[in-house]
């Protein structure tokens, strides 16, 4: 089949769609003739960039909301402002940001979103000083709408500009230089308050975080559309994409209702469910300001770990892809009983303390007191780029072509962000330690239960046919929508 990067209405014809779309290679991939920008098309290029961008974006508000309460003594304004994000995420990502990524592309679906973090940074500092809580909440409502959009980008880029081969490996770089983000951006408010006494951050913290923040979102300019990428599996998968606005909607509706996509639905709704708990019960209710700084560089650190190890895990030349699949569910079902049941023990222990009235008050100099639940906080972070990592490596199992895997991330965010609203109101609402506990280690192993089919019936290679969405016996005509 030919291949010419500046047309992309091509179409495959019967006899290509039996070829195997991760068979393909750069060879059938007409470069342009300057070095610089065949570097800046290079699938790993942009990998990296996206990656870096994230880590100023994402980064810095992990390392803001890691600390408890967005860095506050009253909790409730950025549980509800969380709750109020992450529901504008997933009324927006599926319905409405998926489909718009296939037609404007993903730098300008990243210039429309990334500004809004920046708004969120600043409205914690105007809080500081005129306790607006409207302000917040509004400001994170709007931080969810610009979320859908960088995080679809960010996930159609990172699971189809790169070879299948190579898939978890970008998942591993992503994930290790975004939460590097999370971890310079919580040793940094450490230092600015190491010697605070009032239990919220100061107002240089918010506002070195906004700097940051901005030229993140600049970096998005840099963004390469699919179109000009350096990679063959990419031009073949785009191929097979319906440029209409029928064929967009009927891609979208055949993804949603495939039961391999409908069993991996649970496990995208639990893929934030415990961020609540952690950040808000675990680090925030035990540590003093300074040390919930600490323990979440020390999170976002794990996070890095956590993605390699995932990575590496899923990209194992020694096996199969179907094999990897398998073992990848098998590290996060045994690690998830191992860190949720030491979990319990923490809690028991956290709920017999509050009892006594004791809040905010570990330092992390207090080693005997402060060793265990730092460690249990690490682990948790660990867990949680695990969990991740595995879903957007089942997502991009599923196709090669940036449109489609935009839609597939627009349904992961979407249903990560419904759970993640779901358990930050009932933190926002009070709710025992306990019961969020149970709640969590409930759902995230209940949802790797569910999602085993799709597990075991993972493909060696994702083809033409696939990527189409043909059956096998439904090749003869290639519909209007693909020919135009």
């Amino acid at each position: 089949m030919e291949k010419n990067d500046t047309a992309t209405a091509a179409t495959p014809t019967v006899e290509n769609t039996n070829l195997e779309v991760g068979d393909h290679n750069d060879a059938d991939w007409n470069p342009p003739s300057s070095k610089l920008v065949r570097f800046y098309s290079h699938p790993w290029t942009q990998i990296i960039l996206v990656s870096f961008i994230f880590f100023c974006l994402p980064g810095m508000y992990n390392a803001l909301s890691g600390l408890g309460g967005s860095g506050q003594v009253n909790s409730t304004v950025a549980a509800n402002a969380t709750v109020a994000l992450l529901s504008t995420t997933a009324a927006t990502a599926l319905f409405f940001v998926g489909p718009i990524f296939s037609y404007v592309g993903p730098r300008v679906c990243f210039m429309i979103g990334g500004w809004t973090y920046a708004l969120y940074s600043g409205s914690l500092l105007a809080y500081n000083h005129h306790k607006n809580g409207a302000f917040v909440i509004a400001s994170g409502a709007l931080l969810g709408i610009g979320a859908s959009f960088i995080w679809i980008v960010q996930g159609a880029i990172m699971t189809t500009y790169v070879p299948e081969s190579q898939k978890g490996r970008s998942i591993a770089v992503f994930w290790i230089i975004f939460n590097l983000g999370g971890g310079v951006g919580s040793l940094a408010s450490f230092g600015l308050n190491f010697h605070s006494k009032s239990g919220t951050v100061t107002d240089s913290t918010y506002i070195a975080l906004m700097v940051i923040m901005l030229f993140g979102w600049l970096l998005g300019v840099f963004i390469c559309n699919p179109r000009r990428i350096r990679l063959a599996q990419l031009h073949a998968a785009t191929e097979t994409e319906r440029h209409t606005l029928r064929g967009t909607v009927e891609i979208a509706l055949k993804t949603m209702l495939s039961w391999r996509v409908a069993a991996m639905l649970p496990l995208f709704f639990c893929a934030n469910v415990f961020y609540s708990y952690q950040q808000n019960n675990v680090n925030g209710y035990t540590f003093n300001i300074r040390s919930r700084s600490l323990n979440s560089a020390l999170y976002w650190m794990a996070q890095m770990v956590g993605g390699l190890v995932i990575g590496c895990i899923l990209d194992m030349p020694w096996f199969s892809r179907p094999v990897r699949a398998r073992i990848g569910w098998a590290v996060l079902f045994v690690t998830g009983m191992a860190i949720w049941g030491g979990g319990y023990a923490f809690q028991k222990w956290e709920e017999a303390r509050l009892a006594q009235g004791l809040k905010q008050d570990i330092d992390y100099t207090q080693g005997s007191l402060s060793a265990g639940p730092i460690f249990l906080y690490i682990f948790y972070g660990a867990y949680d780029a695990l969990w991740q990592g595995f879903c957007y490596w089942l997502i991009g199992t599923e196709s090669n072509s940036a449109g489609r895997a935009a839609i597939l991330v627009g349904a992961y965010k979407t249903f990560q962000s419904t759970g993640g609203a779901m358990a930050w109101r009932i933190n926002a609402l009070g709710k025992s330690g306990m019961t969020q506990f149970i709640m969590d280690w409930a759902l995230c192993i209940g949802s790797l239960v569910i999602v085993l089919p799709t597990v075991w019936t993972v493909t060696a290679h994702t083809n033409l046919e696939q990527e189409a969405g043909f059956l096998p016996n439904d090749t003869k005509e290639v519909p209007n929508e693909v020919q135009e």
